[in-house]
């Protein structure tokens, strides 16, 4: 299955994937920022559905290029789990969008992970995203890779940006 997916789309497909995840969920994204989900009537942080996953055994990998603002981290302090065993590494190189499912099935697209990008924002506040869901099995290998590849640090010897990362692999 390889589907087309934009818009809202981000919102009610890959999101909903991502927090039915089992055994592991990795994203990468360029910009993180305090994205919010509606679960049973309530709003919520994104992160209150990862620690929910991290507390039922799955393990999260997250990359990101910057630094995330206050009130990312304010979410972000409100979940202890997330300090504990969310596994996350900075690097200023990654400018990816991808979800990877149980290994399964991933999302590649354009839409960082913030409101504007996959949220709740209204229709008039979204950006105009695209990409693609698949459990294509070639496809899905290539982007395990290039995921695994940022997170082993493969690329840090050569990067010429180690001034930015706050934490190089290597």
């Amino acid at each position: 299955m390889i589907r087309f997916i934009s818009d809202i789309e981000h919102y009610d497909i890959v999101l909903n994937l991502a927090a039915k995840a089992r055994r592991t969920l990795w994203i990468g994204t360029a910009d993180i920022k305090d994205l919010y989900v509606m679960r049973n009537g309530a709003n919520l942080p994104f992160l209150a559905i990862l620690s929910e996953l991290i507390g039922k055994g799955v393990g999260i990998r997250l990359i990101h290029a910057k630094e995330p603002g206050q009130p990312f981290r304010q979410d972000f302090d409100r979940y202890p789990l997330l300090a504990k065993q969310l596994e996350q590494m900075l690097c200023p190189r990654v400018h990816f969008k991808i979800i990877i499912i149980d290994l399964t099935i991933c999302y590649i697209g354009s839409a960082n992970l913030t409101g504007a990008g996959m949220g709740m924002k209204s229709q008039f506040r979204r950006n105009f995203e695209a990409g693609i869901i698949t459990d294509e099995v070639n496809i899905l290998n290539s982007v395990v890779e290039e995921f695994d590849k940022v997170w082993r640090g493969s690329e840090c010897l050569k990067c010429q940006r180690k001034q930015y990362c706050s934490a190089p692999v290597v």
